[in-house]
């Protein structure tokens, strides 16, 4: 069954993935175990740091490769080439001003209840989790929704 999994990065970040038409999206050195458990067919929900905020949505393609060309970075000085990769392809994608907030989910979302009400944004450490069945069915109906309002 396919699982649901909520990518953490910068707004960066995100636009270099646009940029790539959604096709590639890449796990840092350090996830790679993480990484070996996601499967062809998964759900990624990209989530924004700083804006706080949902940007949409990709469904993993293919089999996980290695590549370390750069594609993005923390900054031009300081490239990471997140060498765990998988191709993708676009499911809800929504443009910067249309992104959601994800304090709209608090008190709906399993995975953020996990923490206290006032440290919601603990439950986005780190750069990629896992979701339940809910909260996956939860995040596509709104990010769905969004995309629609705006095709």
């Amino acid at each position: 069954m396919a699982r649901t999994w909520i990518l953490t990065g910068s707004p960066g970040n995100h636009r270099a993935t646009r940029a790539h038409g959604f096709d590639v999206i890449g796990f840092k050195e350090r996830n790679r175990k993480r990484a070996l458990a996601i499967s062809p067919g998964d759900r990624i929900v990209l989530y924004a740091t700083g804006v706080m905020a949902f940007a949409g949505s990709i469904r993993i393609e293919g089999e996980m490769y290695e590549d370390h060309s750069p594609v993005w970075s923390r900054t031009a000085e300081r490239p990471d080439p997140y060498p765990w990769r998988f191709p993708t392809s676009p499911e809800a994608v929504l443009d910067e001003d249309e992104w959601i907030p994800a304090a709209s989910f608090v008190g709906a979302l399993d995975h953020i209840a996990k923490w206290p009400a006032r440290h919601w944004t603990l439950a986005f450490q780190g750069q990629i989790r896992p979701v339940s069945d809910h909260d996956g069915l939860m995040l596509m109906d709104r990010l769905t929704a969004a995309a629609g309002a705006t095709a």
